[in-house]
């Protein structure tokens, strides 16, 4: 072999050498990262309990099929344990005033009705573990789309309701569609950008009962059936918000299957004296059995606390704080003891619910029991001091003022539903 074929012969041995040493990065690049992405994938996805964006870097389709069957279980999981944390103050402040809406009730008005001080509306409720973004009037409007919303309880489902109208209202105008009786108890608005429907259903108990009057002393309830007033319009109904409480402590005469079943503060009657918890865990449940037996998204919102802390209701110091409790303010007798059947009745229905029935429950109690400064008080009423300072006056401790605290409600209410 002549010494020029012997140079030919190294060069490409040479060259060979460079083309094996060029790929063998690569190869070692792919082995190695490929099952590195995958491993980020399934850790990221065992380890967040919030919403996550996958990519998925394999082209395997069982891998694929693997990745969106994780993504689609850490959607079911809760974004949070909302339920505990502070109030921390907001310098924002709130999307609506007393004035630039028309629906609020005139008791819960207290900008309009003079209240001195703001400071009540710079608060924001911040979960140990998470953020709640600022109520969204277009992406909740997007969500109910097509939708017919109501809310069914009593003074505290309204209050709720009328905070949401006035959240949607800074972006659509309501069409009062519907209107029977007063303050607000029977209403249905329409937003016809969305073809939405927000309504509400006066029913103090739930439960097919009848109020007290100035002939009758006392409540009557049928604990066996819900009112016919909302339990008739069911059907036409997507989602239903629950509310009740405080007009379970009223003096009534309770009926089962027609029978009497006993009474509560009945000192005149001739039946026996049971109380009122058992009562409202009946009503509870006939409720949710009742609005969880078709297709539909059901939220029971729990008890709502008031704050007259054991002083008379035209006491001049009921209710007259001006900034929300610390972490030393805990939940205690009627407020815990509310909440807990709730709790319970709604667990229990949550484990029998039927399949396409969606059942939350909105859990305010502990959030809403920091908040003494978010009630009317005696701004209840316009003017209350404007011939000065009485002896007595008439003080609202159990409604809350809109804008206020009730607003971070439905702040709440839209991150559930959209999960």
């Amino acid at each position: 072999m002549g010494s020029k074929e012997q140079h030919n012969c190294v060069s490409q041995r040479k060259i060979l050498v460079f083309i094996v040493l060029g790929f063998l990065p690569i190869a070692l690049f792919r082995l190695c990262f490929n099952n590195s992405f995958s491993a980020i994938v399934d850790t990221s996805l065992q380890d967040s309990a919030s919403h996550v964006v996958i990519t998925n870097y394999s082209s395997s389709s069982s891998q694929e099929e693997e990745a969106q069957e994780s993504f689609d279980r850490v959607k079911e999981e809760a974004l949070c344990d909302y339920t505990k944390g502070k109030w921390v103050r907001d310098e924002i402040g709130p999307l609506y005033n007393g004035s630039s809406c028309g629906t609020i009730k005139d008791g819960q008005n207290c900008f309009r009705h003079g209240r001195p001080d703001s400071g009540y509306l710079y608060w924001k409720w911040k979960p140990n573990q998470c953020d709640i973004p600022r109520f969204d009037a277009n992406r909740f409007l997007d969500l109910m789309r097509d939708k017919h919303l109501a809310f069914v309880g009593d003074s505290m489902a309204r209050n709720q309701l009328e905070s949401l109208i006035c959240l949607l209202s800074t972006v659509s105008s309501p069409d009062l569609v519907y209107r029977n009786g007063e303050d607000n108890k029977f209403r249905k608005w329409r937003f016809e950008s969305h073809n939405v429907t927000v309504s509400v259903y006066w029913s103090p108990f739930l439960v097919a009962g009848l109020e007290k009057s100035g002939k009758l002393d006392h409540n009557i309830l049928h604990l066996d059936r819900v009112d016919e007033k909302w339990g008739n319009d069911l059907e036409r109904i997507d989602t239903v918000v629950v509310s009740v409480g405080h007009w379970f402590l009223h003096p009534a005469v309770y009926y089962e299957s027609g029978s009497v079943l006993g009474c509560h503060s009945c000192e005149a009657s001739n039946c026996t004296e049971i109380g009122f918890f058992d009562v409202f865990r009946k009503a509870i449940r006939t409720t949710l059995k009742a609005v969880a037996g078709k297709r539909r998204e059901v939220i029971l919102t729990t008890f709502s606390p008031s704050h007259f802390e054991g002083r008379p209701w035209d006491s001049l110091d009921a209710c007259n704080m001006t900034e929300p409790y610390g972490e030393g303010k805990v939940l205690e007798g009627l407020d815990l003891e509310m909440r807990r059947i709730e709790m319970e009745e709604f667990a229990a229905a949550k484990a029998a619910v039927e399949a396409g029935v969606r059942l939350e429950a909105l859990d305010v109690t502990a959030i809403s029991v920091l908040r003494p400064d978010g009630h009317p008080g005696p701004y209840m009423y316009g003017d209350p001091f404007k011939n000065g300072v009485p002896e007595r006056v008439h003080n609202d401790c159990l409604h809350w003022c809109l804008p206020g605290p009730v607003d971070t409600w439905n702040e709440i209410m839209i991150e559930m539903l959209r999960r």
